[in-house]
């Protein structure tokens, strides 16, 4: 229970808060009570100007009290002299009143009524305002420190609501206002914290928990602080969750799922992070996806190869932003391709284009971080562009170029390399040098020596491929030299011309083994020698079968020829000539077999004799037989379509149909078929056109009349083909 004050010092509060707040909420307004008088002091009431007799407080009221005058009047009728008997009047009145009760009533309620006004107007008089500002707190009393704690408060700022904590938490825990003191108290320490909540709404964590932490820690309420602190730090500990987990995917470029993260901060309980935080988020999600965008097109233009593309790439990925989250992507894209630069332009040096190369290398963009390497393999480029002159003198001034890279350099060990490779190519120039000059000599002993000295050079050394080129040019002329005299007097035998004398240089030119430097001409001549007997062999068979050919006898003559086996050299002849043979044959028996057929002389039969015959290859003797032959049964199926035509139109037209094409009858046989068709289905007439109503009818001419009655020059039957009318069995 609060301290009460007097009643003035009631009115006076209800003043006060009307003055500074008359709109303020109903739990504020309750809030800052007015403090009760400070202990020991009391309200000094109005002072009286005149007092009042006992007389004029006593005196009936039997006249009018409105007009001055009269009073004055009656005031002048007392003589001076005459004032003793006026007071024993007025004593005797007093006495004859006083003996009645209604004196003794009307006094007491006269009484009663000044003492209630009294009361009354000093309640309604209001104190003065104490200046809390200017106020000596160590002698204030509790009811004045409330009073200004609870003005203070009403300013709603952390500094004031601290300050009013501040006065009033000095109280003793006995007080009998303690009660009162820790509502406030408590009250105002929710206040702070619903001011430090603001700021964690706007994103302010720490400040947020500095206000919240300035809460007195003995004070009730101080527990709620911990309470709240710990759910904003988990609550932006998710929120911050969250807002990686959307970088992290941002970082591998899956931006549906990191919008999927970021609509998560919608839901985060926070007005900061769900406004400002996911707007930022989703502009971080749109720049990266252009981003993304802009490094797969780079990255496309980079595999198609080629400087140019390259260039365009590293364009393409030079304009992602710092800032962006593919920025590190974008660095290590820009680096592979630097690195696909220099192995274009390490290609172009070891084509020996070392000026494409320096150009190529010179272009490598600097954020690539290979501007050392660059340097070093400028340096290299042109110490190989040296040493491709591939003299000793050359060689010697490449390595001393190389030998100016110290070993912090990037290339230095690569240039060690060259420096070995070229040494190594010294000492193989000194031994092709020298294997050289013993080859010019031309004897066989001086190339062995050659060839040997050659052999110092190993295979994997700069001059190795050199050195195995020297050495089988020099072994080819060796084998040369030895091989020669077997060839030579393998052509001498073969001269003669005959069997033996050709078997025995075949003999002699196999002596050369297989991969010598004259084996391939051995082999040649061999081949050559070999086809020569084999046609002596064979040459009588084949004549003797051409004889039996011409003389008509084919199956002997295949059979002769038959007996020069394949792969030889006559073999090719012989088979060409056997396949005309059989072919020959093969006529012979389709035109007897045509023949045979015709001989039914029925349509089908005609038909299928023509099939056979023309089966006769044109370079066939019996070519011309059987083209005679083809023809004679194709007019031989006309004349029977015709016979038919003069009992049955449709049965003419089907054997008409049946003569082959090719054949001599084939045309005439289609316009006949045309001109029965016509018979049996003659064409329509066109309908005369209407003719306009005239006064006198005119008689169609003549000739229109002829014309109508004649039919189309197109159906007239043709008297070449119309047969004679035969008569019917």
């Amino acid at each position: 229970m609060r301290e009460r004050g007097s009643s003035d010092r009631q009115s006076g509060t209800r003043g006060s808060e009307q003055k500074d707040n008359a709109s303020a909420p109903l739990r504020e307004r309750n809030r800052f009570r007015i403090p009760p008088l400070i202990p020991g002091r009391a309200v000094v009431p109005p002072t009286v100007a005149a007092p009042v007799s006992a007389e004029t407080t006593m005196m009936p009221k039997t006249q009018s009290s409105g007009s001055e005058r009269a009073d004055g009047e009656l005031l002048e009728k007392v003589e001076p002299g005459k004032s003793a008997p006026v007071e024993a009047e007025v004593s005797q009145k007093l006495r004859h009143w006083s003996s009645h009760w209604q004196f003794w009533a009307g006094l007491a309620t006269v009484t009663a009524g000044g003492v209630g006004f009294t009361a009354v107007a000093l309640l309604l008089k209001l104190p003065t305002v104490p200046n809390c500002p200017s106020m000596y707190w160590p002698t204030a009393s509790a009811s004045m420190r409330l009073y200004c704690a609870q003005l203070a408060a009403k300013k709603q700022t952390v500094k004031d609501l601290l300050e009013a904590i501040a006065l009033v938490q000095s109280l003793p825990p006995d007080h009998p206002m303690r009660e009162e003191v820790n509502a406030e108290i408590e009250d105002w320490s929710k206040d702070i914290l619903d001011l430090a909540e603001k700021s964690f709404d706007a994103g302010k964590l720490d400040e947020a928990i500095a206000i919240a932490r300035k809460i007195p820690a003995d004070v009730p309420a101080y527990k709620l602080v911990e309470d709240r602190i710990k759910s904003w730090k988990s609550l932006w500990s998710r929120a911050e969750k969250v807002y990686k987990d959307a970088e992290d995917e941002l970082r591998k470029q899956n931006w549906s799922q990191a919008f999927r993260e970021a609509v998560r901060l919608l839901y985060i309980g926070n007005t900061y992070w769900e406004t400002t935080k996911y707007e930022e988020l989703n502009q971080l999600i749109a720049s990266a996806r252009d981003d993304g965008e802009t490094l797969g097109k780079a990255q496309n233009q980079a595999r198609r190869g080629g400087l140019k593309n390259l260039l365009k790439a590293i364009e393409l990925v030079q304009s992602i932003d710092a800032k962006s989250y593919l920025y590190k992507e974008a660095q290590a894209a820009i680096v592979e391709f630097g690195g696909k630069m220099m192995e274009l332009a390490e290609a172009q040096l070891e084509s020996r284009n070392v000026d494409e190369a320096i150009a190529i290398a010179r272009q490598i963009p600097g954020r690539a971080n290979m501007q050392a390497q660059v340097q070093d393999f400028i340096d290299l480029a042109r110490a190989q562009s040296v040493a491709q002159q591939g003299t000793a003198a050359s060689l010697s001034e490449a390595i001393a170029l190389v030998k100016k890279l110290t070993p912090d350099r990037p290339l230095y060990s690569k240039g060690q390399d060259l420096i070995i490779r070229w040494q190594r190519e010294l000492e193989d120039i000194a031994h092709l040098e020298k294997a050289r000059q013993l080859a010019q000599l031309g004897t066989a002993s001086d190339l062995k020596s050659a060839i040997k000295e050659a052999q110092l050079i190993p295979a994997s050394h700069p001059r190795g491929d050199e050195a195995k080129t020297e050495i089988s040019r020099w072994t080819s002329q060796i084998q040369t030299m030895e091989d020669r005299p077997y060839l030579s007097r393998a052509e001498q035998m073969a001269s003669l011309g005959d069997e033996t004398s050709l078997q025995a240089a075949i003999d002699e030119a196999s002596q050369i083994a297989v991969g010598r430097a004259l084996y391939r001409e051995a082999q040649d001549k061999v081949k050559q020698w070999t086809g020569q007997i084999q046609r002596i062999q064979d040459q009588p068979y084949l004549d003797q079968a051409r004889q039996l050919a011409r003389g008509g006898n084919l199956v002997d003559a295949i059979a002769i020829a038959q007996q020069i086996k394949s792969g030889r050299a006559l073999s090719g002849e012989a088979q060409a000539a056997t396949k005309d043979w059989q072919a020959q044959i093969q006529a012979q028996q389709n035109l007897q077999q045509a023949r045979s057929v015709a001989t039914q002389a029925t349509p089908d039969a005609l038909a299928s004799a023509i099939r056979l015959a023309k089966q006769v290859p044109n370079s066939s003797p019996l070519r011309s037989e059987a083209e005679e032959a083809i023809n004679q049964w194709s007019y031989q199926m006309l004349s029977q379509a015709q016979d038919r035509a003069t009992y049955d139109l449709q049965g003419a037209i089907a054997i008409a149909k049946t003569i082959p094409s090719g054949t001599s009858a084939y045309g005439e046989a289609r316009a006949q078929i045309d001109v029965w068709q016509n018979i049996l289905n003659p064409p329509a007439l066109p309908s005369p056109e209407p003719i306009a109503p005239s006064p006198e009818p005119v008689a169609p001419p003549p000739v229109e009349q002829t014309q109508q009655s004649t039919p189309p020059p197109e159906f007239a039957p043709s008297e070449q083909s119309t047969p004679a009318p035969t008569t019917v069995p």
